[in-house]
């Protein structure tokens, strides 16, 4: 039995090899997505997976390789699922980001950058300060487990360390299960959540039962000895609050802004501190608001980007489809002295409409960072907005977005309908080692 053999032309947003089948008449047939196949690759290949006009396969052979395909750092690569291109050098991952993202722009949003952006990227190891690591006891493999997903699996990867988590947490998980181990809710305990500051590496446990006296004293050694804050979660995540040491705040900065951004170790915050501060500071220079602008933050979640505007521009209003994160993000701005050139305001923005623009009044600027889903709602207001009260659309829009997908379907709405020149996109290297495309687009409005 002869073996497939495919040539392999680019990454898709899963970070797989896709190739195409020939049809007998030398026209191009059905796609085929190969795991752990590169660009420019020749592969032999077995399909797991056939429909009519797309194949999932698994890689079983190279007859080419690409010059691009390096050893995985990581003894886990291909059975754990916190990485998927770990087999591809660095900055060949960020070239074929940057190829996702003007790819999905095209064919998507019918829509080309005037100026494609430098890409930002960072540290490739030890660069993932917020993480929810899987917890789950299992005799068979030695008892409890302590990390990530495998590929395509509810099962726990059976790991003892992590190249993409900070390395003393790293070194922490075999510790970490050995505790667990010996609690008394070894199997009412399903998940920690992670996150480390400047000075500080909190633990949040989800725990479904009381801890007892015993298992209160054994945490608090291991805290002592590793240096960790832990927080306990017995319910929903407003239930999380501060175990050992009872009094804990946890903050990032944004030196260049000169703010100091409070947090809770469950809320939503970037989980890369040095590509945060880097793309803050681009978002803010290529949103250029200026002294007398009025600006709007969309999904402002708890002031990422709105507080260090509100150094920049006469007043910043921020809008979140959460009362909670407002509230904190008022906090935030009163905690920075920014309170006076800030508001916060409670709004579905998957529901927006033009009428919610005008009632709010003009803005010179728009800064945009939705979750996965995009912006289409505010797209269609802005819309909207051209065709009844042209005077009040914004001149300019920095969108952030972690799709590049939904970010081409409004990129396309805002440039074929609203008005708006696409002048410059890039990609945020956000997450090395993954499939993940972050990135930012510019918009300006045709005068």
């Amino acid at each position: 039995m002869s073996l497939n053999m495919i040539e392999i032309e680019s990454l898709d947003m899963d970070g797989r090899g896709v190739g195409h089948l020939q049809n007998e008449d030398g026209s191009v047939g059905k796609v085929v997505f190969v795991e752990g196949a590169l660009p420019g690759e020749h592969v032999g290949y077995q399909t797991y997976r056939k429909k009519a006009h797309w194949e999932a396969a698994t890689m079983i052979a190279i007859n080419r390789e690409s010059a691009l395909r390096v050893k995985p750092k990581c003894d886990y690569f291909g059975l754990c699922g916190g990485c998927a291109i770990q087999h591809l050098e660095p900055s060949a991952q960020v070239a074929v980001k940057q190829r996702v993202l003007e790819d999905n722009l095209w064919h998507i949003g019918r829509v080309r950058a005037e100026t494609i952006l430098r890409p930002i990227y960072g540290p490739t190891w030890g660069y993932r300060y917020r993480a929810r690591l899987s917890v789950n006891c299992v005799p068979k493999k030695g008892g409890v487990l302590v990390g990530f997903h495998e590929k395509k699996s509810r099962y726990i990867t059976d790991m003892e360390t992590c190249e993409i988590l900070p390395p003393h947490v790293s070194k922490m998980l075999v510790p970490l299960r050995h505790l667990i181990a010996t609690l008394s809710i070894v199997r009412q305990l399903p998940q920690i959540e992670l996150a480390v500051t400047e000075n500080i590496t909190a633990m949040v446990l989800r725990i479904m039962a009381p801890l007892t006296v015993a298992d209160e004293i054994k945490l608090k050694a291991f805290a002592d000895a590793h240096a960790v804050h832990w927080w306990l979660q017995p319910n929903g995540l407003e239930t999380a609050a501060p175990f050992y040491p009872e009094n804990t705040t946890l903050h990032y900065s944004l030196p260049e802004f000169g703010v100091k951004m409070p947090f809770k170790p469950t809320d939503f915050t970037q989980v890369n501190h040095h590509i945060n501060r880097v793309m803050v500071t681009r978002a803010l220079r290529l949103l250029d608001a200026q002294a007398s602008d009025r600006v709007a933050d969309l999904f402002c979640g708890l002031g990422n980007f709105t507080l260090p505007i509100a150094t920049q521009a006469r007043e910043v209003i921020g809008i979140e489809g959460s009362s909670a994160l407002t509230e904190r993000a008022l906090e935030n701005a009163q905690a920075n002295g920014l309170a006076q050139k800030t508001q916060f305001l409670c709004r579905n923005l998957f529901e927006a409409t033009t009428h919610d623009f005008i009632a709010l009044g003009k803005f010179d600027r728009l800064l945009i960072d939705p979750p996965r889903d995009g912006a289409i709602a505010v797209c269609q207001a802005l819309v909207g907005l051209r065709h009844s009260h042209s005077d009040m659309m914004p001149k300019r829009i920095v969108y952030v977005s972690c799709s590049p997908s939904t970010l081409a379907r409004d990129a396309g709405l805002l440039v074929q309908e609203g008005g708006y020149t696409l002048k410059y996109a890039g990609v945020v290297n956000m997450f090395p080692h993954t499939a993940h495309v972050e990135s930012m687009a510019v918009f300006d409005l045709n005068t």
